[in-house]
């Protein structure tokens, strides 16, 4: 009897070219969060050199996630009409620029616009990014295709408290965003000879379509003015809200800029989509705001409230840094193995264990490490399979643009997380309130992704919505048979796990 011809490990359906194309978007990745974690390494020495409070410093963090919807709806939509490299090229460059501006900064104002810039081409790098491997890679991988790549950014996190430790003592914070250009190179470099992604070719350059995910919001010049407008409230409100000048306003500030950017959410997602934008926001602004007060906060309460010294705040970070790498890595299997709706609510769930002993321990840095290695492996890792899970809900004509206003404009969770954590620490000790946050932002995204919230609301105004838009191409046809009106309605819904 013949013995049935044996499945190849996983990388060899990967191919030399897409191991390129992958390598090339993963050091965009590591500089992503070597440049974004920075801010958060010299805050204490920024604070001290402008005088700056608690909650001015915190904004500073902010500052980048204020442009990032509006970075990764443009960029995100350049990527889904002309490409995925050129989308790529161009957020590299921008947030490349905003790095070396804060190394030049003289006051608080010039540095929170420099973070500005930073902000748009980290989101736009998110989405063209994301979007270019994932439509790379064979279908069957693809999870891993997401969590491999996000770990990218813990090795730059990582690579960055390294380089404090080597750097600020002897040459002061801003030699760190000046050393933060020199691996920009190596990155456009890899980048400069990539073959375009493999299923937005076919899909899209090769059928001679143009998308225009912008369309519904210039159909008229009356409407054209209308959303101008709104894009102007949106980011001035933002901008007050997380800088001293909206000081008192901010309630009324915060329901504009939520108002204006809801309303580009239903329009962008049309008749049969808007729930599915709206509630993939609301997913993504709680998972920001469960993950980003340890990421902002986190060497502010080791130096402050446990008293470490820098090489102390650099181990720790060490293992916070790894433990996401390591989750990300971990992720990206289990995605693939059951699902990545499943394995992220899952994961999540677990890393509720560890919320709290985390902030129980101040004497001991190798038990503290250990606990954040766990939790950060869990917590943040898991977020590895946020650009699969969030890439399955939207087709690939659309992808880039919608991958990136969806992920962007929840990222204002992250961008109110270390506000919020700065003013609940007034009231209790940072740790504290770094524990509540996270645990109960955790406790959201597991019940918002677990009882897939925003396909289930998809399919209330889109019955005939498409399962999984990354899925298998053979196993694609089973959901389109699944959504025919001769079979049960229950059935649309698809538990294996090649769906999200």
């Amino acid at each position: 009897m013949q013995k049935p011809p044996s499945t190849p490990p996983w990388y060899r359906e990967v191919s030399g070219t897409q191991w390129k194309s992958f390598f090339a978007a993963w050091i965009g990745y590591v500089l992503d969060g070597f440049d974004f974690v920075l801010i958060t390494l010299v805050l204490t020495e920024v604070s001290d050199e402008f005088g700056l409070s608690t909650v001015q410093a915190a904004s500073l963090i902010s500052g980048a996630f204020i442009t990032r919807w509006l970075g990764g709806a443009v960029l995100g939509a350049l990527g889904d009409r002309f490409g995925r490299k050129i989308s790529m090229v161009l957020s590299i460059l921008l947030y490349s620029l905003g790095t070396f501006a804060c190394g030049f900064a003289w006051n608080y104002h010039s540095l929170f616009a420099a973070r500005l810039a930073i902000g748009m081409g980290m989101a736009g790098e998110y989405s063209a990014s994301a979007t270019y491997v994932m439509e790379s890679w064979p279908a069957r991988v693809r999870s891993r295709a997401s969590g491999f790549l996000i770990s990218g950014f813990s090795v730059g996190s990582v690579l960055a408290a390294q380089v404090y430790t080597w750097v600020v003592p002897s040459l002061g914070w801003r030699w760190m965003f000046y050393l933060g250009l020199i691996p920009i190179a190596v990155a456009l470099w890899m980048r400069r000879a990539l073959p375009e992604a493999e299923e937005w070719t076919a899909e899209v350059a090769d059928r001679g379509a143009k998308p225009n995910p912008f369309r519904p919001l210039f159909r008229t010049p009356r409407l054209a003015v209308v959303n101008t407008v709104l894009a102007v409230a949106a980011t001035l409100s933002l901008f007050l809200v997380f800088t001293p000048g909206g000081e008192g306003l901010v309630p009324a500030l915060s329901v504009v800029a939520g108002l204006a950017l809801a309303a580009f959410a239903v329009q962008l997602g049309g008749r049969r989509s808007w729930l599915l934008y709206v509630s993939m926001i609301v997913t993504l602004f709680f998972a920001f705001l469960y993950s980003w007060p340890i990421q902002a906060l986190l060497p502010t309460y080791l130096k402050t409230e446990l008293g470490y010294t820098t090489d102390q705040v650099t181990d720790v970070l060490y293992f916070a840094g790894f433990g996401t790498m390591i989750g990300c890595w971990a992720a990206g299997f289990l995605g693939d193995w059951i699902g990545a709706r499943k394995a992220y609510a899952l994961t999540l769930l677990a890393s509720l264990a560890f919320v709290y002993p985390v902030f129980a321990v101040r004497d001991d840095l190798l038990v503290l490490g250990c606990l954040l290695f766990m939790l950060q492996a869990t917590s943040f890792g898991i977020s590895g399979l946020l650009p699969r899970y969030i890439g399955g809900h939207f087709p690939t004509a659309s992808r880039g643009a919608a991958l990136g206003f969806t992920y962007n404009v929840g990222a204002l969770g992250g961008a109110v997380a270390p506000v919020l954590g700065a003013h609940l620490a007034s009231g209790m000790d940072l740790g504290q309130a770094l524990a509540v946050l996270t645990f109960a932002g955790t406790v959201v995204v597991v019940l918002l992704v677990g009882f897939d919230v925003p396909a289930r609301l998809n399919r209330l105004t889109d019955p005939d919505a498409r399962t999984d838009h990354l899925a298998e191409p053979d196993r694609a046809p089973e959901a389109e048979k699944a959504d025919r009106p001769s079979r049960p309605r229950r059935s649309t819904v698809h538990r294996g796990p090649e769906h999200l």
